[in-house]
C-alpha cells in the first residue's frame, strides 16, 4: 500500500527540497496570501492526476486505490487537527467551507429568526456569508468590536449572545496581524448559550498548534493553499452531531453536505500537507520561523530607528507574521520601491486611490499609520539570507538617500 508521501510520517522530518518557483526570484513574503505548493505534495498527488482516475464511489478495481487515498487523507488532516476522520469534509475552498458553516448552521436551526455573532476583523469569506444570511433569510448579524491589539474580548461576546444565537464564528488568527483569538474562552461562552462556535481556521492550521477537542469548536475550516497544498483544496471540521444544511445537493458524497464526484488529486493533496506540518511542528517549525520573524524586525527597527511600530500583539500572533508600520511612508510606494521583495500591505486600491485595510481601521490605528502598513509574512522557504535581503531593501526604499 503506497504512502500518500514517500517515506511516510515516521521518517525523521527533513528540510524542504528546492523550490523552482522561488530561485532567481523576488525574496517572497507573501506566504499569509498563498503558498508554493510543496514538490512532495506535488509528488503525492501526481498518480491521481495520471493513473489512478477511477471514481471512487464506484464498485469495481478502478475505484479501490482513489477509495483508499481519500480515507488516507482524510485521516491526515483529522490527525492535524485532532479529529476523527469521519468528521472531515473535503470542499473546494476556505470560503465554501465558511458557506457551508455559516448558512449550513443558520438553514438547518429552524429558527424564525436566527442570530449570528462575528467580530470586525473576520475574513470576506465569513462577514459577506453573514451579510447574505441577513439579506436572503433574515438573519440577525452581531459584529463585536476588537481591542487595539485585534482581539475579541470574550466577556464581550457573552453579552452579545442571545436565545436565538445559532452561531458564532471567529477566526483562529487574522490574515494581515497574526493576531491569535482566544477561541476556547470564546468557544466555551457560545456553547454556553446553546450556540455552535465556528472557527476559520485558514491562517492557523500548520503554523501553530490546533486542536478541535481543546479549543471546544464545533466547525472549523482547512485552507489547503496556506499550507502548501494547491489551489482548490481545503475542508471542513464538523463535529460529531453537528446537523447543517448542505452546501450542494444530489450524491451522498461528504457526509451528503457536499454533493458531487470528490476531487481525488486534491484531497491527496491536502492530506499530503496535513502529514508534512504535523511533521513541521513536531520538529520545531514554528521557533525557527519565529526566529526569523523577529530578526526581520530587528533589522528594520536598526535600520529605521524610531520609525517602525508594529500593528497587532507582539506575543499572541503567528510565528510567521509580521505587520509594520514605516513612519513617513507609505505601505504600497514602499513595496514599488523595494523590487527584491514580494510582499503586500493591507489596504485597498481603488482607481489609484489607497484606502486604510478595514483590519487595521477596526483596531483603532489611524489613517497615516495604516496606510504606512506593510505584511511581511515568511514560510517554509525563508532563509536568514532572505531576512537580511528584506531587511535592506525597505530600508533602502524608505531611506532614499541610501537606495543603490
Amino acid at each position: 500500500m503506497q504512502d500518500v508521501i514517500p517515506g511516510g510520517s515516521d521518517a525523521a522530518p527533513a528540510g524542504p527540497p528546492p523550490h523552482p518557483g522561488l530561485a532567481g526570484r523576488p525574496v517572497y513574503l507573501d506566504y499569509n496570501a498563498t503558498t508554493p505548493v510543496d514538490p512532495r505534495v506535488a509528488e503525492a498527488m501526481l498518480p491521481h492526476l495520471t493513473e489512478h482516475f477511477g471514481n471512487p464511489s464506484s464498485g469495481h478495481p478502478y475505484a479501490v486505490e482513489p477509495q483508499r487515498a481519500l480515507a488516507v487523507a482524510r485521516e491526515l488532516v483529522a490527525g492535524l487537527i485532532g479529529a476523527r476522520p469521519g468528521e472531515v469534509v473535503f470542499t473546494g475552498s476556505g470560503s465554501e467551507a465558511d458557506l457551508l458553516a455559516l448558512r449550513g448552521a443558520v438553514l438547518a436551526s429552524g429558527r424564525p429568526h436566527p442570530h449570528i455573532v462575528t467580530q470586525a476583523t473576520e475574513h470576506p469569506a465569513v462577514l459577506e456569508s453573514c451579510r447574505a444570511l441577513e439579506r436572503l433569510h433574515g438573519a440577525r448579524v452581531t459584529v463585536l468590536p476588537v481591542d487595539g491589539l485585534g482581539l475579541v474580548d470574550p466577556a464581550a461576546l457573552a453579552g452579545a449572545l442571545t436565545d436565538d444565537t445559532v452561531l458564532v464564528s471567529v477566526m483562529a488568527a487574522n490574515n494581515e496581524t497574526g493576531a491569535l483569538q482566544p477561541v476556547a474562552e470564546l468557544a466555551a461562552a457560545a456553547q454556553a448559550r446553546g450556540a455552535l462556535f465556528h472557527c476559520d481556521a485558514a491562517q492557523a492550521v500548520g503554523k501553530v498548534p490546533l486542536d478541535v477537542g481543546a479549543l471546544g469548536v464545533d466547525l472549523l475550516t482547512v485552507v489547503g493553499h496556506k499550507m502548501y497544498a494547491p489551489k482548490g483544496a481545503a475542508a471542513l471540521f464538523v463535529r460529531d452531531g453537528v446537523v447543517l444544511e448542505p452546501v450542494a445537493y444530489g450524491g451522498s458524497q461528504e457526509r451528503g453536505l457536499r454533493a458531487g464526484t470528490e476531487n481525488v488529486a486534491l484531497a491527496v493533496a491536502l492530506g499530503a500537507a496535513a502529514r508534512l506540518a504535523a511533521d513541521e511542528l513536531a520538529g520545531g517549525g514554528p521557533d525557527r520561523t519565529a526566529a526569523l520573524r523577529d530578526r526581520l524586525h530587528h533589522g528594520l527597527a536598526a535600520g529605521l530607528p524610531g520609525r517602525i511600530r508594529l500593528n497587532g500583539p507582539e506575543r499572541e500572533r503567528l510565528p510567521n507574521t509580521l505587520n509594520i508600520s514605516v513612519e513617513g511612508a507609505l505601505g504600497h510606494e514602499l513595496l514599488a520601491a523595494a523590487g527584491r521583495i514580494a510582499a503586500s500591505t493591507g489596504s485597498a486600491c481603488h482607481s489609484g486611490t489607497h484606502a486604510p485595510s478595514p483590519v487595521l481601521t477596526a483596531m483603532g490605528v489611524e489613517p497615516a499609520r495604516a496606510l504606512g502598513a506593510v505584511r511581511l509574512s515568511l514560510g517554509r522557504w525563508t532563509t536568514a539570507e532572505d531576512v537580511e535581503t528584506a531587511a535592506a531593501a525597505l530600508t533602502a526604499a524608505a531611506r532614499p538617500e541610501v537606495r543603490d
